[in-house]
């Protein structure tokens, strides 16, 4: 396996199930639609054709949990008739998002780890930008499943439980297990 190691200053994966909670923590997995994204971000030739590719596996390890403050508008507008004026309604949202999160991503050829190693990603927005580090590393899949890190491997089985909709599949449900090596969180 040749692997992509990407780092960043902070990420934040919003859970499927929190819309507009007044606390959400980030998501400590990736799910396949992330992970697609990622892919079709990466390899522009892959939007066309859905599932994923090139992506064997990844792991996700982080430093802490920081609960941050985000002042968000509503959509629409609100006419105050007294005052003669619109405005938006606003309101405060706690996230817990991720400090320093690492991203390991396993591709089958040095090829396709060369082209990725070329450029940033995004875990979910454009703000949670990850670096590449300069060098592909070389690994048996022993080594990569010994990585300290949070996987989510993707499908049915007996542990799989219900981690969202797959927008790049009409909606489908998505399935899958959580694998948990190591010390995935840093500052325990």
């Amino acid at each position: 396996m040749f692997v992509v190691v990407y780092r960043g200053k902070f990420g934040f994966i919003k859970p499927w199930t929190a819309v507009r909670d007044a606390l959400t923590y980030s998501q400590q997995f990736l799910t396949p639609s992330i992970i697609e994204g990622i892919e079709k971000k990466l390899f522009p030739k892959t939007l066309e054709q859905p599932g994923i590719h090139h992506i064997m596996r990844h792991k996700l390890r982080y430093d802490a949990i920081d609960v941050q403050m985000e002042k968000t508008q509503a959509r629409g507008w609100e006419y105050k008739s007294k005052e003669k004026r619109m405005v938006r309604n606003q309101s405060i949202l706690n996230r817990g998002i991720m400090l320093n999160p690492t991203l390991y991503l396993a591709f089958d050829s040095q090829t396709l780890a060369d082209e990725a190693v070329m450029q940033h990603i995004c875990l979910c927005r454009n703000e949670d930008m990850l670096l590449p580090e300069s060098e592909v590393v070389d690994m048996t899949e022993a080594q990569f499943s010994d990585l300290d890190g949070f996987e989510l491997r993707f499908g049915e089985s007996e542990q799989s439980f219900l981690i969202g909709y797959n927008r790049f599949d009409s909606n489908q449900p998505m399935y899958g297990w959580l694998e948990i090596s190591g010390t995935p969180v840093f500052n325990l």
